[in-house]
């Protein structure tokens, strides 16, 4: 090996270290912080594409303060449909000693809940070392997602009753007192059917499939399974929390588009089941979501007298399995960017 490869691998080597830095936590806390802040001040106002764009200009701006060599993974799509936050899109600040990342972000998991003035919406990031989470540009997702202690007994492959009884022992419970979470969708009516044959509880949410799958990893959450098609971007983000956890999530591509209905029919390995470990490699991976309503996690964006504000917030990493809530009050008249007046 010549010189300058050993440098280069050196350096390499260098970058993915530095994802073990303790302060990078706080510095992506910081980022959801800002998104939620933003698109809080949308809360029930009827506009979720406003407040989705405020996420992501929240977000996309603090990025540029934190010590990362990042490629978004999971985003926003495309640069011509997106113009932040897109998928392939170089963020962080950079440089010799900035860690090499894959990067997946929903600035705003649960737009319409935002704009509807309900539950369960938060700003959410994952971070991995380089080629380390799931990069897919399909839109939809069949999952199956349960806490540590019914980790090992679900099969996405098996009928919906097996997995559900199996669930139901793992956790030492009747049947009738497992609580199944499910996205409310007209293509979910024969999963609603199928429980409450069984006689299991279900609950139901309206949007953002990310906090409901992490949940099932919470005893207090009262949530025990997450079953159902949701988006794609969402099951990597749930992938990475539930690694942090010591859940599992199980996943399958599901066809929507007519271009994914074409790749289906010519890729072999479309609808092969994808694992944690498929969807969040490695022991290194980071979380973190912020509160932008109140939910069954996290507290939202309160706004107080004085022109201050208080987020909670969920910083996790694999490596340690810690898993810390921080609740931070925001002096507004110190940060110049919420100065602005909505429109």
């Amino acid at each position: 090996m010549s010189e300058e490869q050993t440098k280069t691998e050196a350096q390499s080597n260098n970058k993915s270290h530095a994802v073990m830095n303790r302060s990078l936590g706080l510095e992506l806390a910081r980022v959801t912080e800002n998104a939620a802040l933003d698109s809080a001040k949308w809360l029930g106002r009827g506009n979720k594409n406003a407040a989705d764009q405020a996420a992501v200009t929240g977000m996309r701006m603090m990025f540029d303060t934190v010590n990362i060599d990042g490629v978004v993974v999971i985003g926003e799509g495309e640069k011509d449909e997106a113009p932040m936050l897109y998928i392939g899109e170089q963020i962080g600040k950079g440089g010799e000693h900035a860690a090499s990342v894959d990067i997946a972000v929903d600035p705003l998991d649960g737009t319409t809940s935002t704009a509807k003035g309900r539950a369960n919406a938060i700003s959410v990031i994952a971070v991995a070392p380089r080629g380390c989470l799931y990069a897919t540009r399909n839109y939809y997702m069949e999952k199956i997602a349960v806490g540590p202690k019914a980790k090992g007994v679900i099969n996405i492959e098996k009928p919906l009753e097996e997995n559900l009884v199996a669930v139901a022992k793992a956790l030492d419970k009747d049947i009738e007192d497992l609580t199944v979470t499910v996205l409310e969708r007209d293509r979910h009516k024969h999963i609603i059917e199928q429980c409450r044959d069984l006689g299991c509880r279900i609950k139901m949410f309206s949007d953002g499939d990310v906090a409901a799958a992490i949940a099932t990893c919470f005893d207090d959450s009262g949530v025990d399974v997450l079953t159902g098609i949701g988006g794609c971007p969402e099951g990597v983000l749930a992938a990475a929390a539930l690694k942090c956890l010591g859940g599992e999530i199980q996943g399958r591509l599901f066809a929507r588009t007519p271009d994914e209905i074409k790749r289906a029919h010519t890729d072999s390995h479309y609808f092969d089941v994808l694992t944690t470990d498929d969807l969040a490699k490695g022991d290194d991976i980071m979380f973190v979501a912020t509160g932008v309503s109140d939910g069954d996690l996290l507290k939202g964006v309160r706004f107080m007298g004085n022109n201050k504000a208080t987020t909670e917030t969920v910083v996790m990493r694999s490596k340690s399995g810690t898993v810390r809530f921080i609740r931070a009050i925001h002096n507004m008249n110190k940060k110049p960017e919420y100065g602005r007046v909505i429109e």
